[in-house]
């Protein structure tokens, strides 16, 4: 089987499951951490070397307070819950601002935890323009290097994005290391998460023409 070295993970339908099941939308995001955490083993099963979550954008912010307190808690235990595993982690995204979380400062800078088997990217307070704004402001950084004048230039390309909530958009998820990726959608709301997702992904993965642009 041909494994992608490098997965983006954009776990989104929170809200739309809390509210099927009769709860406030904001009730909906804690129901993700254990999904998280089983998608972990799974690629670490399968010798994935890479995964990036998408925890909350910039945008994202602008939601109402209740659901932005929500989804950064459930950020903060996410990172957490990680951080016990064979993990190489970096949190990324706008530090500078209030809207960061102050617990999770510490790993701004890549930090190994037990092994460092599986690298783990965590986008916290992210912003795909936040991300490229050293290239806009620098023509001598776009033609020398890309991925360096990136604040993400420590995050490979990206093989393979999977989103679960049926929406088919990247929502800006790291848009430069997304350029060549393949996207595979799972109808499914991220809590509802099932192992056969993901084996479905790798599987649909087999099929694709990788030529990266060649």
């Amino acid at each position: 089987m041909r494994v992608p070295k490098h997965i983006g993970v954009i776990p989104d339908g929170n809200r739309r499951w809390a509210v099927n099941k009769g709860l406030n939308k904001e009730q909906g995001y804690d129901e993700g951490l254990e999904p998280g955490l089983q998608l972990y083993k799974l690629c670490k099963e399968k010798g994935i070397e890479e995964i990036t979550y998408y925890g909350f954008t910039m945008d994202n912010t602008k939601r109402p307070s209740s659901q932005t307190k929500a989804f950064t808690e459930a950020c903060i235990n996410a990172v957490k819950l990680l951080s016990q595993e064979d993990a190489s982690l970096l949190v990324l995204g706008n530090s500078d601002s209030p809207l960061f979380p102050d617990e999770l400062l510490p790993y701004t800078k890549r930090t190994q935890f037990g092994k460092g088997t599986v690298k783990i990217n965590f986008l916290v307070n992210y912003g795909w323009h936040w991300d490229i704004s050293n290239l806009i402001e620098s023509k001598e950084a776009l033609k020398s290097n890309y991925f360096g004048g990136l604040k993400s230039k420590d995050i490979s390309r990206i093989d393979l994005v999977i989103r679960w909530g049926g929406r088919r958009r990247l929502s800006g998820l790291l848009p430069v290391q997304a350029v060549y990726a393949d996207f595979y959608v799972v109808e499914d709301y991220w809590p509802d998460f099932k192992s056969q997702h993901f084996y479905d992904a790798l599987e649909w993965y087999q099929q694709q023409d990788i030529t990266l642009g060649g």
